[in-house]
């Protein structure tokens, strides 16, 4: 198994359906890992194709008629993007040891405190030997980055044909997993959008995620969470089956891109601390109970606990925030994600959704409820999808035909489920809303038919800007583009390279031209307030008193994270520059959560 070190001290998260769905292929070969939904495997179809095609492979379409295609889709597309992964990586090794430019320009993109680039500024130094002693150092220093997966737990519809119900096995999760378990990774499987029992549980069908004799994992488990609690909870659950979880993927919960799962107040700071300070709790939890469960399958124990990382994403933006985060929270990798959205060389984007990314600024980047998911989703202002959707709502033909139905979760109507942004749901819902008409005001009738047709089709436009850039037809009705950038873009106003853009994140470079970017800690707190504002604002129900506890215990918790964040930028080396701005917003924002009136008109 490979035990190098990374390349580098970042990685790339997934993004929508098609964002990434082919970056492994892009920059594994640097070393940088990246992350593929695998959920549609209608483009992944279509991405395969296209890069056997690419690569002159042999290409054998898998009918969508044959028993199982899904899975057999996605396994045979991430088998490809292995083989071409690592043909591209070794590629790259035998440019490095032949050309000094190519290996001085590499050099330039790795992290400044790493072995990997001391030993290779020593080795561009000599001059004898020079290609087999490279040769030789890449070969026992380098790894490709990583090629992982993602999948949201949340989206595993059941799947019915002629009408009869399939066995678990078929809901759409499952077939994700079971694709990328039966593939040649040896990679990790991130989970994302909380805990499924019944997905998790599959997981032990797939030898691969267990450790063999020398206690390796072929395959691994990451997890997305937003809070420790739900590494603890979610982790334990997974242990007592005899799964390690090898990375727990803490995300902002509003400072992200695509859908925010928002907190109960807790900010990204505290949560990381938690992390720091618990993280011995969390392993020793894990392995006893993983013990137990290998004992009684009869699998091969571990002597010691397995590795597990820590890594943390959304919202980072400069240099100084990353390396705070490495060095203040112990933290093994930092996700960027949205700032290569405008980085062709990784991300698989149309030019004109590239060019919207890179010409919108703070207030046209919102949280959204387009999604049908019913969680609040953050996008940008002025998509193709917005002005598609809109024009069908204009011509009363509002939603969409849902070609995929990837997300018809609701089962309103029927077991079979449907999507809440399909014309056929918006069409009985605002037949619905018309009877009532005359007995509620304009303004509440307008608010109930956007609540109706806001939701877009996600499925079909978070996959269009790759058809668009690849130049693969896209068929159906026109649905434009849904992109799903975090806040953070707002402050990255061009296209940049690769290059740059790795040297951004590690300070030698800058391509971000704003000065007065918040603090990555105050955006996301200024977020959090907004939040819980407009929650209180736009609470049409009945005050209850869980309702109001549940406000009260959000409000504390943004107090409590001001508390600490003053004791931090008092305490730490870093931030200097900005530190009286800083410390002036957190009073200021101390001071309007103070002022947020909680209802107490409440009923039981």
């Amino acid at each position: 198994m490979n035990k190098k070190k990374p390349a580098h001290n970042f990685h790339i998260p997934v993004m929508g359906l098609a964002y990434t769905i082919d970056s492994p292929i892009r920059v594994a070969q640097y070393g940088i890992s990246s992350v593929i939904s695998i959920i549609d495997d209608e483009i992944i179809e279509k991405m395969n194709s296209l890069y056997h095609k690419r690569n002159n492979f042999s290409y054998t379409e898998i009918s969508n008629k044959i028993e199982d295609y899904r899975a057999k889709r996605i396994t045979a597309y991430l088998d490809m993007v292995h083989d071409v992964v690592n043909i591209k990586f070794e590629n790259f090794k035998q440019e490095l040891s032949k050309s000094k430019e190519a290996l001085n320009e590499y050099i330039d993109m790795l992290p400044n405190k790493s072995d990997l680039k001391k030993g290779l500024e020593n080795l561009a130094e000599q001059k004898e030997n020079f290609t087999e002693n490279v040769w030789k150092f890449l070969e026992s220093n380098l790894s490709p980055g990583s090629i992982d997966v993602n999948v949201m737990t949340k989206v595993d519809k059941d799947n019915f044909v002629k009408g009869e119900q399939l066995p678990v096995m078929y809901n759409d999760a499952h077939v994700s997993l079971r694709g990328f378990a039966n593939s040649k990774l040896s990679s990790s499987i991130v989970l994302s959008a909380g805990m499924n029992p019944r997905l998790y549980s599959y997981f032990e069908s797939f030898p691969d995620f267990f450790p063999n004799e020398k206690g390796e994992l072929k395959k691994k488990i990451i997890l997305k969470v937003s809070d420790f609690r739900s590494a603890m909870i979610q982790g334990n659950f997974l242990a007592k089956k005899g799964l390690w979880v090898s990375e727990y993927r803490v995300e902002s919960g509003l400072n992200c891109g695509g859908h925010a799962f928002a907190t109960d107040g807790l900010l990204l700071g505290p949560i990381m601390e938690e992390f720091k300070q618990k993280k011995n709790d969390l392993i020793a939890s894990a392995h006893e109970l993983m013990v137990n469960a290998l004992t009684q399958k009869e699998i091969p124990v571990p002597t010691q606990p397995l590795d597990m990382k820590i890594t943390v994403q959304g919202g980072v933006g400069t240099a100084e925030e990353h390396e705070f985060l490495l060095e203040n929270y112990k933290v093994d990798s930092i996700g960027w994600g949205s700032p290569f959205l405008l980085v062709p060389e990784a991300t698989s984007v149309d030019k004109e959704t590239r060019e919207l990314l890179s010409k919108s600024k703070e207030q046209d980047f919102y949280l959204s409820n387009i999604s049908p998911l019913g969680i609040p989703f953050n996008t940008v202002k002025g998509s193709t999808n917005e002005f598609f959707k809109q024009e069908k709502i204009n011509k009363e033909k509002a939603g969409s035909s849902c070609p995929k139905k990837y997300l018809a979760l609701s089962k309103e109507f029927s077991p079979e489920g449907i999507c809440t942004a399909s014309r056929k749901y918006q069409t009985v819902k605002l037949k619905d809303l018309e009877v009532v008409k005359d007995e509620i005001t304009l303004k509440e009738y307008d608010k109930r038919k956007t609540k109706i047709t806001e939701k877009s089709c996600l499925c079909v436009g978070l996959v269009n800007s790759s058809y668009l850039e690849s130049e693969i037809p896209i068929k159906g009705e026109k649905q434009g583009v849904v992109v799903c950038p975090g806040p953070n873009l707002a402050y990255f106003d061009e296209e940049v390279s690769l290059a740059n853009m790795v040297k951004h994140i590690y300070g030698n470079e800058n391509v971000m031209h704003q000065n007065d970017r918040p603090n990555i800690f105050v955006n996301e707190l200024k977020m959090y307030v907004e939040y819980l504002k407009n929650e209180i604002e736009e609470f049409s129900e009945s005050f209850t008193n869980a309702q109001t506890k549940k406000w009260k215990t959000f409000r504390n918790n943004l107090i409590e994270g001001i508390n600490y964040y003053e004791t931090l930028f008092a305490e730490t080396s870093f931030f200097k520059n900005n530190l009286k701005t800083v410390e002036l917003q957190l009073a200021d924002f101390k001071n309007k959560i103070i002022g947020i009136e909680i209802p107490e008109n409440v009923k039981v």
